[in-house]
């Protein structure tokens, strides 16, 4: 067959997919359900703007406050996105078998891959405009704190401070202004909400239980941030070296489970230490391969059900 042959094909497996995708964003967005986990994350957010320093001292400038401003909008975003990634998949295959669309879509026919795809498109459009929103938000607050510190900065040199002083309080409000690494760090957050969302799908494939595949998926995102301790406890023979079988399990069950501790950059970047690109190359490629692993087996089991 001719790659022309190929084309229109594929162009209707994407359209599929997005118009899946974007009714999945609009009956997600329609869920007052989520409203209250947004007004959380922009109270968290936004009080920030309370409490501004009154007093000119050098005490009140410095790298610790915009780090808690980073610590408290990153932790916000953490949290949103890893609830929402996770209820609102499975919320999505349950409903429709309840409201019956399901039937309907496949009875079109609609191939069961695209319409997964598309739900799992739907929730990470949603969770991608949510943290969009927040981060703009976190930008703002972190923006208003920069420009209060530069004009103290100013009022101490010309007060007579020690230039020495001056210059290390500068240095520290550089070092933890809004950067590229700062963006790196949502964008994990983001990534670890995928693979969630990912995840939360494969048990919705086999579970028809909103509850059950939430508290598994949260369980599984517990246990993922000891997966690598855990496996150096279990699989570490007397000598300190783990042999082949322990290294194969291992291997099988950092496959299974991901290990959401790599994806625990936030600290080094509220502190103010840039984030490698190399780094965040290979986040999202840990992310990608979850993800499609994720998506694929849920596509396996989804393919056997019959409705």
């Amino acid at each position: 067959m001719s790659p022309s042959a190929h084309t229109p094909h594929k162009a209707s497996h994407c359209r599929r997919i997005l118009v899946i995708a974007t009714h999945a964003f609009t009956q997600l967005a329609r869920m007052k359900v989520f409203y209250f986990l947004a007004i959380f994350a922009v109270i968290a957010i936004a009080s920030n703007f309370f409490d501004l320093p009154q007093h000119l001292g050098p005490e009140s400038v410095g790298a610790n406050v915009l780090s808690s401003i980073k610590s408290w909008s990153l932790g916000a975003m953490t949290l949103f996105s890893v609830v929402l990634s996770v209820v609102a998949t499975a919320l999505l295959l349950p409903k429709d078998v309840e409201d019956r669309t399901l039937y309907t879509i496949l009875a079109k026919p609609v191939p069961r891959f695209d319409y997964l795809a598309g739900k799992l498109l739907g929730v990470l459009l949603l969770v991608f405009v949510s943290l969009a929103l927040m981060d703009l938000l976190m930008l703002a607050v972190l923006q208003v704190r920069v420009m209060l510190f530069t004009a103290q900065l100013s009022e101490l040199t010309a007060a007579g401070e020690a230039a020495g002083k001056v210059a290390m309080l500068r240095a520290e409000l550089v070092a933890n202004s809004p950067s590229w690494s700062l963006q790196g760090a949502v964008f994990a957050v983001f990534l670890r909400a995928s693979i969630m969302a990912s995840l939360a799908l494969f048990i919705s494939s086999f579970s028809s239980s909103t509850l059950f595949t939430s508290i598994v998926s949260f369980l599984i995102y517990f246990i993922g941030h000891f997966q690598a301790d855990a496996r150096a406890v279990l699989f570490q023979t007397e000598g300190g070296h783990s042999g082949w079988l322990g290294r194969g399990a291992g291997l099988l069950i950092a496959l299974v489970l991901p290990d959401f501790q790599l994806f625990n950059v936030i600290d080094n970047v509220i502190q103010g230490v840039a984030m490698p690109l190399p780094m965040l190359a290979e986040l999202t490629g840990i992310a990608g391969f979850y993800f499609g692993f994720f998506l694929s087996a849920s596509w396996y089991v989804f393919a056997e059900k019959e409705f």
